[in-house]
């Protein structure tokens, strides 16, 4: 009887190892380690790659620091820009079929800057960065109706977007206008409700001028305006505090083309032509010489390698490509 006992006991003992092993085994824990293992065996491998070496080697030497946001002492709040770095694991791997370095195989990824323009205080922002190959139209709208549609189909033909700051009661007055700019993929942007001259109004009527502006851009095209354009860029000390609390930041201009005088379309090309750059700001508004110089305009600034897009995409950190 007590031989007995020995063996069942020795036996139950057999069966709760059995079960405590195959606990083991089958746990989460284990896994994770058997595939740390793996993953420090990869790493052992690609560092002893003498392609692997090459790559992290040639890393130190490709990349491009982000820039940070700013405020410039002449243009005010300044947007950062993306920098760029070696994805080495993805590089490795478009390499590794080939069996060799190619400096033309390297994979790069963005990196964001630490500081961002949202991050600034309250300031009007003049220009992009003049490290990005891009440019934007500012078209101020108040008037000029009967040019807009001319200077829409030219940007439809060149595949251009832009950005358009409309009057309030110009919208409330033209919202079928203001729809047809809208659903051709243009920005849409606050230019105050009647025009005010910022400088002299007050407080309140400056939030009234926005916030009305908004409202009736909004029920109407469908846009939330990101961006304010002060009529005339005229401003006082607190207008872009005072956009900014109607969730707003202030956008000015780099190159005005002057055209409310009705120039000659040549005079506006050449204007611009000899301004532009990286960042670029182009202020416009629909008047006949603008309408008639627009294509020639566009021809010019991409002559340049540069790219036009709207007010937030040439402003985003977003790395831009140059034109080939």
């Amino acid at each position: 009887m007590e031989e007995g006992a020995k063996m069942a006991k020795r036996l139950g003992l057999f069966l709760v190892a059995c079960f405590l092993s195959l606990s083991f085994v089958n746990s989460p824990l284990v896994g994770t380690y058997i595939q740390s293992l793996k993953t420090g065996a990869q790493a052992v491998s690609k560092q002893s790659d003498p392609l692997y070496e090459r790559i992290l080697a040639e890393a130190k030497n490709k990349g491009i620091q982000p820039e940070d946001a700013r405020i410039d002492k002449v243009w005010k709040a300044m947007p950062g820009y993306n920098g760029l770095e070696v994805d080495i694991p993805a590089s490795y791997r478009k390499m590794k079929a080939l069996g060799k370095y190619d400096p033309k195989k390297l994979v790069y990824k963005e990196v964001k800057p630490k500081v961002h323009l949202g991050q600034l205080p309250p300031a009007p922002t003049f220009r992009g960065s003049p490290s990005k190959p891009m440019v934007s139209f500012a078209v101020n709208v108040a008037w000029g109706n009967e040019y807009l549609p001319d200077m829409l189909a030219v940007m439809k033909r060149h595949n251009v977007s832009a950005s358009f700051f409309l009057e309030g009661n110009w919208v409330k007055k033209n919202p079928e206008l203001a729809k047809m700019i809208a659903s051709a993929g243009h920005e849409i942007g606050n230019h105050s409700y009647s025009h005010a001259d910022m400088k002299r109004i007050s407080r309140e009527k400056a939030l009234d001028e926005l916030a009305r502006t908004n409202e009736v851009i909004e029920a109407t095209t469908g846009s939330k305006c990101r961006w304010f354009a002060p009529p005339a860029g005229s401003m006082g000390p607190e207008t872009a505090v005072i956009a900014a609390e109607a969730g707003m930041r202030t956008i000015m201009w780099t190159v005005d083309t002057i055209d409310w005088q009705k120039p000659k379309p040549e005079t506006i090309i050449n204007r611009v032509s000899s301004k532009v750059s990286n960042g670029s700001i182009i202020l416009m508004h629909p008047t006949e010489p603008t309408a008639l110089a627009l294509e020639r305009l566009i021809l010019s600034i991409k002559g340049k390698k540069l790219k036009i897009g709207t007010v937030s995409d040439m402003l985003s950190e977003s790395r831009v490509e140059v034109l080939e």
